[in-house]
């Protein structure tokens, strides 16, 4: 065999991270690689040295030595190639070269070793193909990880669904003095009904803790241990019981964090009968030098009603655009009522909107080239330096009704010249070595945080740095379009309803 084994060991000849390519005794490599600073000449500068049976081809680290093990028959020109391979793909995965960093990933740099040699022989791959070939990126498992996703939302709105099913015939019974119906088998007892309904709600409030529904503020006597058998007085109201065990579950899990959450985010959706999601997606290219070169924003509110007797309803619709977004309704509202007093109705007013079904009853569009409509400008400027690249790139928000949260800016980077060093930063960083990017995360953006700046220098050219993309989600919509008020065809008497607005992005990048 042409390489025997391929290590990166300190200058005393300790061995961090060893690949041997046949069968050896792991003394024996501990061995060999002790006795390699040995027979090095200080003072020489050479890239191999021999012995009676092996030759060490080697190159140093900074306080490391990539070295590898070969028969004295082999090539050296190829070894040497092969070694300026291998010192190239281990600042891909280490951000200094020191003992601990190499340790901490070992596994990537022997993965990554077995795909330059293999059986002792050099492969014919380069570094991009080396990234290409550990990162495994299969276009099926993005697939079937979407799809198990969309499986798990929507199990999750089928249990709130069957919880606030259950909870709802657990109030109309009580209403009419009546026992409330057993539920999944557990008898036919009003306790056995609320304690199923119970177990089902605290299940939801677990799993999926950020959309879970606050109690009702209602008054309510002290809370009891729910007891067997026990009726009349015994039981108490359902809601009371919800209200105190989610209180237990949110102390006892969250602690001191679900104030510092409520601060961010907004509070957790109550949802009633009528309920509306108010959704926009945006798409953006702007010039690194400037210029708006598209921007276009689709929006619309989707109605979904989960009581027949509020079928008959009529939505306010409050817009105060002034961008002049283009509006179109459902082909089955009446677009002649919400011309004139941006009432969202049917046509028939003896129908009824569809029960338990999202249904999109408005929807509008923005496209535009006008620069002051950006929402989140993005000015990245790399000057080139003595060794390599000087970056500066900041934000502003433009929109001062809007807050941005969980915003990430992705800057790529030059492959195969190590980690960036950070400057200046407001907020934090993460360096993806492998896919070659630095994130810039930034928890909230809104008008007490209007701008910030992040500085770095990394070797490269300043085509390197774009395109720069963003990401964030808010939880205000960009339009200012709003439903103010719901009301029933008959009697336009009020009905409540429960609004969740969402602003997220679908491509927005900086060329």
């Amino acid at each position: 065999m042409v390489l025997l084994a391929a290590a990166v060991c300190t200058k005393a000849g300790k061995a961090i991270v060893s690949r041997q390519f046949v069968e050896m005794t792991r003394t024996r490599i501990e061995g060999l690689l002790a006795a390699f600073p040995k027979l090095m000449n200080t003072g020489k500068q050479h890239t191999f040295v021999e012995t009676e049976s092996v030759r060490y081809v080697y190159q140093p680290m900074e306080k490391l030595y990539m070295v590898l093990i070969t028969t004295k028959n082999s090539n050296i020109l190829e070894d040497l190639e092969t070694l300026r391979l291998f010192s190239r793909v281990i600042p891909e995965y280490c951000r200094a070269l020191e003992e601990n960093e190499i340790s901490e990933h070992c596994f990537d740099l022997i993965f990554a070793f077995d795909e330059i040699v293999a059986l002792g022989y050099r492969e014919n791959v380069n570094l991009a193909q080396i990234r290409t070939f550990t990162e495994m990126d299969s276009h099926e498992e993005k697939v079937f990880r979407a799809v198990r996703e969309t499986q798990e939302r929507e199990a999750k709105a089928e249990m709130r669904r069957k919880a606030k099913e259950l909870q709802q015939a657990r109030r109309d019974a009580e209403r009419q003095g009546k026992k409330a119906p057993g539920f999944g088998g557990f008898g036919s007892s009003a306790v056995s009904g609320g304690s199923t309904a119970a177990m089902i709600t605290e299940t939801i409030i677990e799993t999926d803790k950020p959309k879970v529904a606050p109690a009702p503020a209602r008054p309510s006597g002290p809370s009891k241990a729910l007891k067997l058998g026990a009726k009349g007085k015994e039981v108490d109201n359902f809601v009371d019981k919800l209200k105190s065990e989610g209180e237990t579950i949110m102390s006892s899990n969250m602690g001191k964090r679900t104030s510092d959450a409520t601060k961010v985010h907004a509070p957790p959706i109550n949802m009633e009968s009528v309920h509306m999601k108010i959704e926009e997606k945006i798409t953006l290219t702007c010039g690194r030098d400037g210029g708006l070169q598209n921007m276009e924003l689709h929006g619309m509110i989707m109605l979904r009603i989960s009581d027949d007797k509020f079928g008959r309803i009529r939505l306010h619709v409050e817009n105060e655009d002034k961008k002049g977004v283009q509006l179109q309704t459902h082909p089955n509202v009446d677009k002649k009522l919400f011309t004139a007093e941006s009432l969202i109705g049917l046509k028939n007013p003896e129908k009824s909107f569809p029960v338990n079904s999202d249904v999109g009853v408005l929807k509008w569009r923005l496209q535009t080239t006008e620069e002051s409509f950006i929402p989140l400008t993005i000015n990245c400027w790399p000057s080139e330096s003595g060794n390599g690249c000087d970056v500066n790139i900041e934000y502003e928000l433009q929109e001062d009704h809007l807050e941005l949260n969980d915003v990430i800016i992705t800057i790529p980077l030059p492959s195969g010249v190590g980690a960036p060093v950070i400057g200046e930063i407001d907020g934090e960083y993460r360096h993806d070595s492998r896919r070659n990017t630095l994130e810039w995360c930034l928890p909230v953006i809104d008008a007490k945080n209007k701008s910030g700046s992040l500085e770095f220098s990394i070797a490269g050219q300043p085509n390197d740095f774009f395109p720069v993309q963003v990401s964030f989600i808010s939880k205000r919509n960009y339009c200012n379009i709003q439903v103010t008020k719901v009301t029933q065809v008959d009697g336009n008497s009020p009905v409540r309803f429960s609004t969740e607005t969402t602003f997220l992005v679908d491509k927005y990048e900086i060329l």
